[in-house]
């Protein structure tokens, strides 16, 4: 769903009056960006993501009531959201996945329920704890206890081995450090698009962390496309200054995505989330 069919929606039989739908979808469309790149991160496809959000905004639509609940619009958003997550069990459609997304299904069993919603809203979309609790349904305790679960987990993450495309020394030095923090090793890193395919292609990493724009003005996309189109699915995190610019759900977009300037936490919860999307054969083993 575009932004267009928010706004474009012919009235039904309400007598709403205008300034209020008006409102309504002002509101929708500013949280939308954000709420795509919560959902992309949860299903590992930018496909299945955006279908979870377009499901969202039509019980928006079809139940205005929700609105009046005493919460931010943000809020609303993101707890009818969870809402949709929750009672669909996590799947979007009967059609069968693959890719990153077949590769997590094995590895949700060993999960505590609702600790990797909890950690993205935290520390992706930045909740505090008491938002989390609000969207989640829980109490802001439980959302702590979720949230400890989640980091613990993360810290026992399988280390693997990670490719930066990124031209700027310090960021580059930056991402290394938090990586490496989190026990993964960082096989290389490249500053311009033809850098970055010899060197993918020579280490096969189990991640990608790549900025949009390099050096040479070539493009960090465009490396990654060529490198995966040889390589097969690696999860790969795209780093950009204009996240909204990617985040549209109009055309072909990433499916991993944090904007400049990150925090440390954001990286490392990011990190986190796309590796468990990453192939068992391409993890490296303690």
């Amino acid at each position: 769903m575009n932004q267009s069919d928010l706004t474009g929606q012919p009235a039904q039989t309400t007598q709403e009056p205008a300034a209020v739908r008006c409102s309504l979808a002002a509101h929708v469309v500013a949280a939308l960006p954000s709420l795509r790149r919560y959902a992309r991160f949860l299903t590992g496809s930018q496909f299945s993501g955006d279908k979870y959000a377009a499901a969202t905004i039509e019980v928006l639509l079809a139940d205005r009531d929700l609105l009046e609940q005493p919460l931010s619009p943000r809020i609303i958003l993101f707890k009818t959201f969870h809402s949709v997550w929750q009672s669909s069990g996590h799947i979007i459609s009967r059609e069968p996945v693959s890719g990153l997304e077949a590769r997590a299904h094995s590895r949700l069993a060993s999960l505590i329920p609702n600790s990797r919603e909890a950690l993205l809203l935290f520390t992706g979309e930045e909740f505090n704890r008491d938002d989390v609790g609000k969207i989640m349904g829980v109490t802001p305790e439980e959302a702590d206890a979720l949230l400890q679960i989640a980091f613990k987990e993360m810290r026992d993450s399988i280390p693997g081995t990670i490719m930066i495309i990124e031209d700027e020394p310090l960021i580059a030095m930056d991402l290394r450090s938090i990586v490496e923090e989190m026990g993964h090793s960082v096989v290389g890193i490249a500053t311009t698009k033809d850098d970055a395919i010899r060197l993918g292609r020579a280490v096969q990493p189990s991640l990608i962390l790549s900025d949009i724009q390099l050096a040479d003005n070539s493009s960090g996309v465009d490396a990654v496309k060529e490198l995966l189109a040889g390589m097969g699915d690696v999860p790969t995190i795209f780093i950009t200054a204009f996240p909204e610019r990617l985040l549209t759900g109009e055309q072909l977009e990433p499916t991993f995505l944090i904007a400049k300037p990150f925090t440390e936490e954001r990286v490392r919860s990011a990190v986190s989330q796309a590796m468990f999307f990453s192939s068992s054969q391409l993890i490296s083993q303690p």
